[in-house]
């Protein structure tokens, strides 16, 4: 039997083609990916010089990608548009949506899982950010204002993190955070603080919580790896 080749290899790029019945993801054990579809984008060969095939997902495939299989991708820094196959496993067939929709359908799913790299932590922050438009940060900014207005309990002990540039307050302060008292479209939540006997208005993404036990601590943590990661 002849040895298969880039040359002589039926797959071509461009090509609509779906993964065959029973074909287990090469990633996720388990993962059963028979009657995925998608488009050829590459022909290449592994250190083995066995021949594999880069699919790109169609949109119907994407759409219905366990969310689990998306979360582990992000996790583990995979790929989840793309799959590298080997020939065996795949067959010719006919498109049956076009590369628009597929555009479309991986913008929405980007909206939802876009902060799954960051574990249980992308979780929470995505909940928090689902239905957002992306179009302005301002509206992130509200988003964050309405969840932790209902989840931080006021006043509570701080303390300003990070360099500080100008100002009285210096990293290290210890500080009482007494509400939240604006948005700001450089500095994201302002928050009413007390230092000594002054009052400050001082960005929230510079404060951080003293009691690690305390339940204030993991959404305003969440806030800031939000808001350092934007």
């Amino acid at each position: 039997m002849s040895k298969i080749t880039k040359n002589n290899i039926s797959f071509k790029i461009g090509n609509s083609v779906r993964v065959n019945n029973g074909t287990l993801c090469p990633d996720v054990e388990d993962l059963n990916i028979g009657g995925w579809q998608g488009r050829v984008s590459e022909v290449t060969e592994d250190e083995d010089s066995n021949i594999l095939i880069c699919i790109e997902w169609d949109s119907i495939t994407l759409k219905n990608m366990p969310g689990y299989f998306i979360e582990q991708c992000g996790r583990e820094g995979f790929d989840h548009l793309t799959m590298y196959l080997e020939a065996k496993d795949i067959e010719l067939t006919k498109s049956r949506d076009t590369e628009e929709e597929v555009a479309k359908t991986v913008e929405k799913i980007h909206k939802i899982y876009s902060w799954s790299w960051l574990g249980e932590e992308g979780l929470r922050i995505q909940k928090v950010l689902a239905g957002v438009d992306e179009e302005g940060e301002m509206e992130f900014f509200r988003a964050w204002k309405n969840y932790l207005e209902k989840n931080l309990t006021f006043p509570f002990d701080a303390k300003v993190s990070g360099y500080q540039d100008k100002g009285p307050l210096q990293s290290g302060n210890k500080v009482s955070a007494k509400k939240i008292s604006m948005i700001d479209d450089l500095y994201g939540i302002i928050i009413e603080l007390k230092h000594g006997r002054k009052k400050f208005a001082h960005p929230l993404s510079d404060l951080e919580v003293i009691n690690r036990d305390s339940p204030n601590y993991q959404p305003l943590n969440d806030y800031r790896t939000w808001f350092a990661n934007r």
